[in-house]
């Protein structure tokens, strides 16, 4: 995928306006008590914040790319730190059937939350590679499930399978993109939906849309996007888009609101996705940080972000490139969306 190095260096210590939160997030804190509930529909979404989700399908829990800890590092006082505290305590979750990773890059495969599920009764999906991380950190390796793209493995009556992503992996060690990074699809009796994973726009997801699709419930990586990195993050106009191409009917953007990984404002990912939506008729989740969403059910959904700046499509576009070439780029949305 392409990066440019050159820009991407020279803007590392920028600062945009309203790129973190000015005040507290409105968050919603709890003990957990209600998720030990099923959903009367068989399919709710809790977001945790970033791409740390709680995902209820046909009687399957599964927690993907948890991440509990302070800071998105190696290291516990350096590295991007989180703007609020967890909604729900990791010991105050339901039993978890399976925990799902995208890839290995630290706002994904957390270290502390990985070791502190150690003694769980709950399996590891991951795709190439990443286990050796996880039996490092002491899970055992029965309880891990390797995947290569297309792949798939069933828990509880769930077909769960990885998807192509055009991201790349690596922690802070010289072996750069030795483990493979992801999407994931999961079919139950009832219910499909889709995880992006870290993904630019891809011809495969029409793929996925056609093999796996529609689903009742995509969560696409909508955030830390910027126009040095167009194939590395989709950015919220290609996720809309990217949701149309795997038959999306219910679009929830993940991968914003918790780090500040990218200079654009922090609400900003969730504005341009609506406005997108809007354009492309597209049904947009956005819950507050720790509420609970079932998208069968027909709930009015609060407007908890702050009004804060941000930059819309025609101002600072997203737009990846086809194989690479920064010469050949993809043909954005027909429909610009404004603020």
């Amino acid at each position: 995928p392409m990066w440019n190095d050159a820009d991407a260096l020279l803007h590392v210590f920028d600062s945009t306006p309203g790129d973190s939160p000015g005040g507290a997030v409105p968050v919603h804190y709890s003990d957990g008590e209600a998720l030990r509930t099923p959903p009367a529909t068989g399919l709710r979404v809790t977001w945790f914040g970033h791409s740390s989700t709680l995902l209820e399908i046909d009687g399957l829990r599964v927690l993907m790319d948890p991440f509990w800890s302070e800071r998105a590092s190696p290291l516990p006082w350096v590295g991007p730190q989180r703007w609020f505290a967890p909604p729900i305590a990791l010991d105050h979750l339901p039993h978890i059937d399976a925990v799902l990773i995208s890839h290995d890059h630290y706002d994904h495969l957390d270290r502390g939350t990985i070791m502190a599920m150690r003694d769980w009764d709950t399996v590891f999906i991951v795709p190439l590679g990443v286990g050796a991380h996880l039996a490092y950190w002491g899970i055992a390796p029965a309880r891990i499930i390797e995947l290569d793209w297309w792949e798939s493995t069933r828990m509880h009556g769930v077909d769960i399978a990885a998807m192509p992503a055009r991201h790349a992996s690596g922690r802070i060690n010289p072996q750069s993109d030795v483990t493979l990074w992801s999407g994931y699809a999961l079919r139950g009796a009832r219910h499909r939906v889709y995880y992006s994973g870290d993904t630019g726009l891809m011809p495969a997801m029409s793929d996925i849309g056609k093999r796996y699709g529609p689903f009742d419930l995509t969560l696409i990586e909508a955030g830390q996007y910027d126009a040095d990195w167009p194939d590395w993050h989709s950015g919220p106009e290609q996720a809309v888009e990217a949701n149309r191409r795997v038959l999306g009917k219910v679009m929830m953007p993940v991968h914003w609101g918790l780090l500040k990984l990218a200079h654009h404002g922090w609400t900003e990912p969730a504005e341009r996705v609506l406005a997108a939506a809007r354009c492309q008729h597209v049904t947009v989740l956005i819950p507050r940080p720790g509420d609970s969403v079932e998208p069968e059910r027909n709930v009015p959904q609060l407007r908890w972000r702050p009004d804060a700046p941000w930059h819309d499509a025609a101002d600072r576009p997203i737009v990846a490139t086809v194989d690479g070439d920064p010469h050949v780029r993809v043909t954005p949305p027909v429909c610009p969306a404004t603020q």
